[in-house]
């Protein structure tokens, strides 16, 4: 998996793997959610919005399937 570098107030790091579409989102409460089936494009539309915290929200959580982190 490669990191993706972000700025956000609620996500401290995430990682992409270009192989399998996975994306791993580590937030700075110590939790970790682990996506599967995410574009590349989509990954970084995510690290470079305005707000990395409120796109995960509008267009990753709701929109992937979600696997054990």
């Amino acid at each position: 998996m490669k990191r993706l570098p972000v700025q956000s107030k609620i996500i401290k790091s995430v990682y992409f793997s270009q192989e399998d579409g996975r994306l791993l989102v580590c937030f700075k409460s110590g939790e970790e959610r682990l996506f599967e089936g995410v574009l590349e494009d989509q990954a970084l539309s995510m690290v470079t919005a305005p707000s990395p915290g409120q796109h995960y929200i509008e267009h990753i959580r709701t929109k992937f399937k979600r696997l054990a982190a």
